[in-house]
């Protein structure tokens, strides 16, 4: 069941809208060589809507970078192809930007202590089960065995730890990246 119209619009306000200039920021910066980048972000607002419409979106702001990013990259590879010729290399260097890579990892390294450290939070209970659930990809029923306790007490605890390294993320201001 879709959520109601105001809903939407106070999700929408709160959730998307304050990530747009940010967003085409970085679309022009990354892809210099496409021009106009309503359509990006327009089209992405689309998908993100549509996709809210048949359930939650974790973050909105990570689904629209992300979205964007694809579309971009699927404009380029169309200019590509309809006219070789015209793409320059320039063109090229806003998808390989190997520069990038090292602000990437040093955010993507902030995350993952971040994380470390959200998980080191928890209570014990639920650090074994996230750790064994999410990090080592164990089955409920596999987690259940080798720790001793229930299937309902997996997911129950496993809930509860994923709610906690949420209100982590957010007492600490974390930012999803896309």
């Amino acid at each position: 069941m879709p959520p109601p119209d105001s809903e939407l619009a106070r999700w929408f306000a709160e959730e998307v809208q304050p990530h747009e200039p940010a967003l085409r920021a970085w679309l022009r910066a990354r892809f210099p060589t496409i021009g106009d980048t309503d359509d990006l972000v327009q089209e992405a607002y689309a998908r993100l809507l549509r996709v809210r419409g048949t359930g939650s979106v974790a973050c909105a702001r990570a689904f629209l970078f992300i979205t964007a990013r694809n579309l971009a990259l699927n404009q380029l590879r169309h200019l590509r192809y309809e006219s070789p010729g015209d793409l320059t290399e320039n063109a090229a260097s806003g998808v390989l930007d190997e520069g990038a890579a090292i602000p990437e990892s040093v955010a993507r390294a902030e995350d993952l202590q971040l994380l470390i450290h959200a998980i080191q939070s928890l209570p014990e209970r639920c650090r074994q089960v996230l750790t064994l659930r999410k990090i080592y990809g164990f089955t409920q029923k596999e987690t259940a065995a080798r720790l001793g306790i229930a299937e309902h007490t997996v997911e129950a605890q496993g809930a509860i730890g994923l709610r906690k390294c949420i209100e982590y993320f957010r007492r600490h201001g974390y930012q999803p990246r896309p």
